[in-house]
């Protein structure tokens, strides 16, 4: 198991990472804003993983292990709060719209961390307020307990596309579809097709934030055409994935 590193504060910064650096685990004692204002960041725990393009924000609760990993070249922007500040009632990793509004917010505020000013003071509160009105995302990906669902989890993260049936993986695992579709409800809480779609999302966005073609993205990630890749899409983030390619 690799090394937690224990970082007392949650600071307030603005960093640039080249595409597939990655910041290992470690943990906060204060809650923590992530933001891309370029590329696409996720965060790993135990519980899962969660992905932002540039119109989402990551929030991480105190005290969360958590590891970070940017695809695309990535602008990243960390906001530290104290852990008595907790704006949203929040005690798991979220996923948060960011709007135009919030976005420049975010951005102003971390470009200049160490100014100590009643300006600054108002910007944060402005932020904050801003937060606590902004829409929780169902973005979150849930890493199954059982060997069961860690098995069937781990062929289709290592292929999206693969189209097969929950019977027919199931026949690759050991198990009945009647079996897996109780542990997906009971472990994940959330259907089988609706894990895999949320798989295929995660992927989506990976992909769209290396420069592939939309087209290209649908066929990885086992959509039958772009059409229905972008239907889905748009349903999931309020807009087509065109507006997801590196800038």
């Amino acid at each position: 198991m690799p090394r937690i590193r224990h970082d007392p504060v949650a600071s307030t910064e603005a960093r640039l990472l080249p595409s597939g650096d990655a910041i290992d685990a470690h943990r906060h004692d204060d809650h923590q804003i992530a933001y891309a204002a370029r590329g696409v960041l996720s965060i790993t725990t135990d519980a899962g993983s969660w992905v932002a393009p540039g119109d989402r924000a990551l929030w991480i609760p105190a005290g969360t292990v958590h590891a970070h990993q940017a695809h695309g070249e990535l602008e990243l922007h960390l906001v530290g709060l104290p852990a008595a500040d907790n704006p949203l009632g929040l005690d798991r990793p979220t996923v948060l719209a960011v709007g135009p509004l919030l976005r420049e917010l975010i951005v102003a505020y971390t470009c200049a961390p160490g100014q100590d000013s009643p300006e600054r003071a108002r910007l944060r509160a402005v932020l904050l307020d801003q937060l606590r009105a902004s829409p929780q995302q169902p973005l979150h990906l849930p890493t199954p307990a059982t060997p069961l669902l860690r098995a069937l989890c781990a062929l289709l993260e290592a292929d999206p596309a693969d189209g097969r049936t929950l019977a027919a993986l199931g026949r690759a695992v050991g198990a009945s579809d009647r079996t897996l579709s109780r542990l997906f409800r009971a472990d994940l809480g959330m259907t089988f097709p609706q894990w895999r779609t949320q798989l295929r999302l995660h992927h989506a966005l990976v992909l769209l934030a290396e420069g592939l073609p939309v087209t290209t993205v649908a066929h990885r990630c086992g959509w039958a055409s772009a059409s229905a890749f972008i239907d889905v899409f748009r349903r999931a983030f309020g807009h087509t994935p065109g507006g997801h390619a590196p800038r």
